[in-house]
């Protein structure tokens, strides 16, 4: 029964179920309910008739006379009982039946009529006779025992409960067919939508992100449909990333190779003075350093990538490693006659991993030598701020523009936008090595200044009781 697996069928199923057994529990409670209210209210409407009657005739009439009038007052079958006392017990013979002259056998041990016998006091309820059930009132009429009983058959009563029971069991049955019907249709759009979700997940595990994740309810449902959506959109975001990182990549390894194979050739094919041959080996050794950084850098971010780059979290003195940048630097920065100074404002310390604080450094300073025009005053600067130790990079040249502040630290992308002569990696490894240590680069830029800062969170004081001195 492979139909019940789906959806629609198990949702309709459970919802008959729970018609199911609300009907049948109104049934239990409602049918014997309304037959016990049905006969009370019988058996006090002929309690009331018969005291009426009985008030009408006593002291007036014979006993003949009383049966008759009591049955024609009252529309019940009269009984009068007289009470025969023997032995010490009273026993109650039908002396008149309005209905079975001579013949009362039915009710002769009638329970209602002994009760008013024994205890003098009017006594109703519901007994049965044979198939039938009958409301009856007794009622003693003298002090020697003698009972008037009024007998009135329920027969009309048990009909109505029975009419009731069986329009109540049509209308369950009218209302499980309904439910059965109503749950499979919604429970069959619901399915739908949930199918729908199934095929666009089955888009997405294939790695087409193009047809866009839609489902227009207002429920659960619809906000995994936005979740799924989610998911394609950062999905196609990443699949897009690692596509142009491959593209990239590919690009940048391919630019040095080609020139190392242009050069070798040459230096295989042609006789070539000693000059020259230095000044190609000089060009091949850049290369092979530029192919060493880049393979360097794609591992670095292999390793961000996947959470594998191992750091440690200890103090690190800034400003000692402000000064090593400025050393490490100077030498390039009199080639290109960029002066760098190290400035420590305050003696700060942050938590980090120094090699990695160091190399984040070497990053922005060698940024900032390389996109400003010679001569460009640079300034690696050591600040204290509440909760933080921040290391920034200070440059005088023409600025970032506004609209590509959000570009530079996006990967194989130049600071003015265009594609890096070198791996164009710096920045993105800046940034995520930052944001793994616990921390951010700031950038600031206007013309004439442009400011890019590692903020660290700063060492306890306990903390740097532990730096070397």
């Amino acid at each position: 029964m492979s139909w019940l697996r789906g959806v629609g069928a198990r949702l309709s199923l459970a919802l008959a179920l729970v018609v199911a057994g609300a009907l049948a529990l109104v049934y239990l409670i409602l049918v014997p309910s309304l037959r016990h209210r049905l006969e009370s209210a019988r058996v006090s409407q002929l309690q009331r008739a018969a005291q009426a009657a009985l008030v009408d005739v006593r002291g007036e009439r014979a006993p003949t006379d009383l049966v008759d009038f009591a049955h024609t007052s009252t529309g019940a079958r009269v009984v009068l009982f007289s009470a025969i006392s023997s032995g010490g017990e009273t026993t109650l013979l039908p002396q008149q039946d309005s209905l079975a002259l001579g013949n009362s056998s039915d009710v002769v041990k009638d329970p209602i009529a002994r009760r008013a016998s024994s205890t003098g006091h009017v006594r109703s309820g519901v007994v049965v006779h044979g198939d039938d059930s009958f409301a009856e009132v007794a009622m003693p009429v003298d002090r020697v025992g003698s009972v008037l009983l009024f007998s009135l058959s329920l027969k009309p009563v048990v009909g109505d409960v029975n009419l009731v029971r069986s329009r109540l069991l049509l209308a369950g049955v009218l209302a499980l067919i309904t439910s059965i019907a109503v749950g499979f249709g919604a429970a069959s759009v619901f399915a739908r939508r949930l199918r729908r979700l199934e095929r666009s997940a089955e888009r997405i595990a294939s790695g087409d992100f193009s047809e866009p994740v839609v489902d227009r309810g207002s429920d659960e449902v619809s906000e995994l449909a936005a979740a799924f959506e989610r998911m394609r959109g950062r999905l196609a975001q990443l699949d897009d990333a690692r596509r142009a990182f491959i593209a990239n990549a590919s690009h940048e390894l391919r630019t040095p190779i080609f020139a190392l194979g242009g050069f070798l050739e040459l230096l295989r094919d042609e006789d070539l003075d000693e000059a020259t041959t230095r000044e190609f080996v000089g060009t091949m050794v850049e290369q092979v350093e530029r192919l060493t950084k880049l393979a360097t850098d794609l591992l670095d971010l292999s390793r961000l990538d996947a959470g594998r780059l191992r750091l440690r979290r200890e103090p690190v003195a800034l400003a000692p490693l402000a000064q090593t940048l400025a050393e490490e630097f100077r030498g390039v920065a009199q080639a290109t006659g960029h002066p760098v100074d190290a400035v420590v404002e305050a003696d700060a310390a942050a938590l980090g991993d120094p090699e990695r604080a160091l190399q984040i450094g070497r990053i922005l300073l060698e940024n900032a030598v390389q996109h400003t025009p010679d001569g460009t005053p640079v300034r690696v600067v050591v600040r204290g701020r509440a909760g933080s130790a921040e290391l920034a990079v200070e440059d005088e040249g023409g600025g970032i523009p506004a609209e590509r502040l959000d570009q530079v630290f996006q990967r194989f992308t130049r600071l003015d936008g265009a594609r890096s002569s070198g791996s164009g990696l710096g920045l993105a490894i800046a940034r995520e090595l930052a944001e793994a240590m616990g921390g951010t680069i700031r950038l600031e830029s206007a013309p004439g200044r442009t400011v890019f800062t590692l903020v660290l969170p700063a060492a306890a004081t306990a903390d740097l009781e532990a730096i070397p001195a």
